[in-house]
């Protein structure tokens, strides 16, 4: 009896130690190519430093929309426990992210800032926090500055924009455009091949990295850089109560790497795709590429710019924009 009591102990720690080292994994799902900068910039990042740390806890990544095709679904799917971890774009649900979008905004973000210190700065003052319900932010960051990539259209001051389609990715990109006086088309960025290709839309507000990622220099064919177009907003984020339910190692390998450290590497990825991108479309040789000076930049800006007082001020969110930059 005794025997058989000390192998029931026995068995008792294993098994209490397995469960300890039990090893989990979590999904993470997004929409686009495996070959889209998010993957770099963002994705390896996460799985590298949890890797570090616990290398019994493991990031599939479901890209393609391999977890749901819809883009605009990405937060919901997080929330609903479709996946573990989803990243995506705050101007795809708008109104969600009314606030934390004022990042995107002509002028919101001082000269010599970055855009994930600015978002982080207003969600740590808890101003942000009621935009992202039952989630657990784990990078939130900015894109490089938009540009206007056109098929068949120079443009070189505003009027060359009057009256023209432009895809945008969310509402600030559409008050831009017009304040532009052109016709803001939003859509995901998985259709702008397409409805440039087919004259849906005459151009794109959006990053350059964008080209590469989606080969839009496929059929766009003039680029114009230097206007003051503002930027894109993303998120990574993590269902709640998963983050909640795991061990405490566990949730010390993510925090290790979330937030700024996990932004900076996302945004500073988003800038090296981006000017590698400049240069490849310089080089094609077919292609118009359009750099202001900055006085004709200062005529869009004159039009861009003072959008953003007026948002900011129709939300009541002057908190926000001053925490951003803080102030």
């Amino acid at each position: 009896m005794r025997h058989f009591a000390n192998l029931v102990a026995s068995g008792a720690i294993l098994a209490a130690s397995t469960v300890a080292l039990a090893a989990e994994t979590l999904n993470l799902a997004h929409f686009v190519p495996p070959q889209h900068v998010v993957t770099r910039s963002t994705i390896e990042p996460l799985q590298a430093g949890v890797a570090e740390a616990a290398p019994d806890l493991t990031i599939q990544v479901y890209p393609g929309g391999e977890l749901g095709s819809g883009p605009l679904e990405q937060y919901v799917r997080v929330v609903q426990g479709t996946a573990d971890i989803a990243w995506g774009l705050p101007g795809y649900t708008s109104t969600q992210f009314a606030r934390t979008m004022i990042a995107e905004l002509p002028g919101a973000i001082p000269d010599g800032m970055t855009g994930y210190d600015a978002l982080w700065n207003a969600y740590e003052a808890g101003l942000l926090q009621d935009e992202f319900p039952r989630t657990v932010p784990l990078a939130l960051y900015l894109s490089e500055p938009n540009i206007f990539i056109m098929k068949d259209h120079e443009v070189r001051t505003p009027e060359d924009v009057a009256g023209l389609k432009l895809r945008v990715s969310g509402s600030a990109a559409a008050s831009v455009v017009k304040a532009l006086g052109a016709v803001p088309v939003q859509m995901p960025a998985g259709e702008i091949y397409n409805a440039l290709q087919t004259g849906l839309v005459d151009g794109v507000v959006t990053g350059a990295s964008a080209v590469g990622d989606f080969k839009l220099d496929e059929v766009a064919n003039s680029y114009t850089y230097g206007p003051n177009l503002g930027h894109i907003t993303f998120y990574l984020v993590m269902n709640e109560a998963r983050y909640e339910g795991l061990s405490e190692a566990h949730r010390a390998a993510i925090d290790g790497i979330a937030g700024r450290r996990l932004s900076q590497f996302a945004e500073a990825g988003w800038l090296e795709s981006a000017n590698a991108v400049t240069g490849q479309i310089k080089a094609a040789g077919d292609n118009t590429v359009i750099e202001l000076s900055e006085e004709e930049a200062a005529a869009f800006n004159a039009l861009t710019e003072p959008v953003t007082q007026q948002i900011v001020g129709d939300l009541g969110a002057e908190d926000v924009l001053s925490a951003m930059r803080g102030e």
